[in-house]
């Protein structure tokens, strides 16, 4: 199953000029209302990353009616994001004049009959009038049907833009991840070359203490070693960060598999970054040597990069 990020863009049309472009020997069908304008729509969708699915229309008041459909629509194909669609309408030859119909001019006389029967003083209507009139009671398309498949063919592209970006997330996101786990492997060592410096460190100390103290002579040899070792056992518990890239391992076993598995995963992959942050900054915490130090920053600044990413995920 893919995996979905939430930014993307996609947009479709329909009218004469695009049925035109795609099909350009084919020749007009005849119409009862030749002359008629032709309209087109064209619809816009903008999506970016939110916590849920947030829904946003910008259509043309004759097409206010939609809005229900549309949101059914785009809510079956998304569970996340928030997601502008716009809507515009173009007609064609705006100043063309449609052809009067006879049915248009029959109707049009028995609605004068009727008034001038009931206002017997009320001027007949002028040509311009008449004209004005069957232009408006014109047969119009039925742009409703129109603008729900051109919204599909949007939401389709939408889909698709989002699960091409978000294939692009997954490949940065497993990037970070094998980056995360050689950091792992080059902190796991670093504890215990610590601990030894450490150790050495201490017997050095006791060394340099007894003889300022003149007391060289009477401690043994052993003694003087087994405090070392003790001193720096307690060191080694204190700065010991096995645990801490245990969970860190099972945490990046665990993204890695819902990557693969696809679906759903933002929300359950921003937790998982929660908790790798965690770990880093324990890690940080009882970093003991410069290594150590330098190794919990770059897997901070890997996890946060990788929280970026996550978080335009579906």
């Amino acid at each position: 199953m893919p995996v979905y990020s939430m930014t993307g863009y996609a947009s479709a049309s329909s009218g004469a000029a695009q049925a035109a472009a795609e099909h350009p020997d084919s020749k007009p069908e005849s119409s009862s209302h030749a002359g008629a304008p032709a309209t087109s729509l064209s619809v816009e969708l903008r999506s970016v990353n939110g916590r849920f699915l947030d829904l946003s229309f910008r259509l043309p008041d004759e097409l206010r009616m939609l809005e229900p459909a549309l949101r059914e629509l785009i809510g079956g194909a998304f569970r996340r994001g928030k997601i502008e669609l716009r809507l515009s309408t173009r007609t064609e030859s705006e100043q063309a004049w449609p052809q009067p119909q006879p049915a248009q001019l029959g109707k049009l006389a028995q609605l004068q009959d009727s008034v001038l029967n009931w206002l017997p003083k009320a001027a007949p209507l002028s040509v311009n009038e008449v004209l004005h009139w069957c232009k408006g009671a014109a047969a119009q398309e039925r742009l409703d049907e129109t603008a729900l498949a051109v919204a599909r063919q949007a939401i389709d592209g939408l889909k698709q833009a989002r699960r091409r970006e978000g294939e692009k997330l997954v490949a940065v996101l497993l990037e970070r991840v094998q980056t995360l786990r050689d950091l792992a492997d080059r902190a796991e060592p670093l504890v215990p070359e610590v601990v030894q410096r450490q150790q050495q460190k201490f017997l050095d100390r006791w060394r340099d203490a007894l003889e300022t103290t003149g007391a060289a002579q009477t401690i043994p040899q052993q003694a003087l070693q087994e405090r070392a070792l003790n001193e720096a056992a307690a060191y080694a518990i204190r700065i010991d960060v096995a645990e801490e890239l245990a969970r860190l391992r099972a945490h990046l076993d665990e993204i890695t598999r819902l990557l693969d598995a696809g679906g759903e995963v933002g929300k359950r992959l921003d937790f998982l970054i929660q908790e790798l942050l965690r770990e880093a900054n324990t890690l940080a915490s009882k970093a003991a040597s410069l290594e150590l130090i330098n190794t919990a920053v770059e897997m901070k600044v890997a996890i946060e990069q990788m929280r970026e990413q996550v978080q335009n995920l579906e």
